[in-house]
């Protein structure tokens, strides 16, 4: 498994996808973990820098000018889409008949006991996204979220045998990345209460729950859709300590302040624009504890083609990567920012609350 930690990340430094010195705008400087022949991960100093792409750069301009052209814009959300699905089924991810298997089930009770008839949502959780009119509100894009997450475990790590070895690569490095970092910065705390914002159908939630088999996990997700599909596959498990789904705002959760020792939102912060990233990591420093841990993984730098093909779909891609998001940690009080390249795709910011 190391070695092929090890292969991809050389395969990604040829391609360009780790971050390279260029004489561009330096952000905080990063550990780039690279596995070596012996299994051991060695820190390796990087630069994680704004991509050339992004921001008002040409390209970025040219790609803004090709999605504001509605007629255009349908093609590219279409093809987008279909390369993603093609590309799942050819890494064996049976992408259509797991969708059809959620859309089968008991799944729409599910939804009526989890959501919140009550919940506002923001404005631009309302936009079209992912190729779908309705975004995340729809229960096509629920029934093909767990399909999709496994897509970017085997495009991260594309030497991988399997599609599950490429998720435990790709999810164990960032779990060990929020171990180590609450081991040595939490002063002895221990991890009893896990929020996953963002949850989506759960799939990082799960990942946290068996990493942390004595903590109380909680999955909050501003999509009633997602969660009924989360909540419905979590029945059909035998845990020590059950998963509870809370359908919310990540920006205004509505939890007790000083209540979770471990925060993570992973692959969220490039779906949301640079604003509401901003409340969601000051919520996530209401809601923990003294000592308590916050962890963001999510895209590193991708290829201008890639960023083409995401930019069609996910209209905050830019803010994203213009924000300083280690900065803005440090801003709300956060100390000890760590930023980990923890896979050749995806880069893990951890931070704690002081004591």
């Amino acid at each position: 498994m190391a070695a092929i930690l090890a292969r991809a990340g050389a395969t990604a430094a040829a391609s360009g996808s780790l971050p390279k010195s260029t004489g561009r705008r330096r952000r905080n400087a990063v550990i780039v973990a690279a596995a070596t022949g012996t299994g051991q991960a060695m820190p390796q100093e990087g630069a994680l820098e704004r991509p050339a792409w992004s921001g008002e750069t040409p390209l970025s301009r040219l790609v803004g000018a090709l999605i504001a052209f509605k007629p255009l814009y349908s093609l590219m959300k279409l093809a987008s889409r279909e390369v993603i699905i093609r590309t799942a089924e050819k890494w064996n991810i049976p992408w259509r008949e797991m969708t059809k298997k959620v859309l089968e089930s008991d799944v729409y009770e599910v939804f009526e006991r989890i959501r919140d008839p009550k919940l506002v949502y923001p404005d631009y959780y309302l936009s079209p996204f992912h190729a779908y009119d309705e975004g995340n509100l729809s229960w096509l894009a629920a029934a093909e979220a767990e399909p999709a997450t496994m897509s970017i475990a085997k495009r991260a790590i594309p030497e991988a045998t399997s599609i599950e070895e490429a998720s435990q690569i790709v999810r164990g490095s960032w779990l060990n990345t929020i171990e180590e970092h609450h081991q040595k910065y939490s002063g002895n705390c221990e991890i009893n209460d896990i929020l996953d914002i963002g949850c989506s159908v759960g799939v990082s939630t799960r990942y946290l729950a068996e990493k942390f088999p004595s903590a109380q996990a909680v999955g909050l997700d501003l999509s009633p859709y997602f969660l009924a599909v989360a909540a419905q596959k979590e029945e059909k498990l035998s845990r020590q300590n059950p998963i509870r789904w809370v359908h919310a705002n990540g920006e205004a959760t509505g939890l007790p302040s000083d209540s979770f020792d471990l925060v993570s939102l992973a692959y969220v912060c490039h779906e949301c624009p640079a604003r509401a990233i901003t409340v969601l990591v000051k919520e996530a420093f209401r809601v923990l504890r003294p000592g308590g841990t916050i962890a963001l993984t999510d895209n590193s730098e991708l290829s201008p083609v890639l960023f083409t093909l995401m930019k069609s779909t996910e209209p905050f891609l830019d803010e994203y990567y213009m924000l300083d998001l280690e900065e803005t940690m440090r801003q709300v009080g956060f100390a000890n920012v760590c930023s980990i390249l923890t896979d050749p795709r995806h880069r893990t910011v951890t931070a704690t609350v002081p004591y």
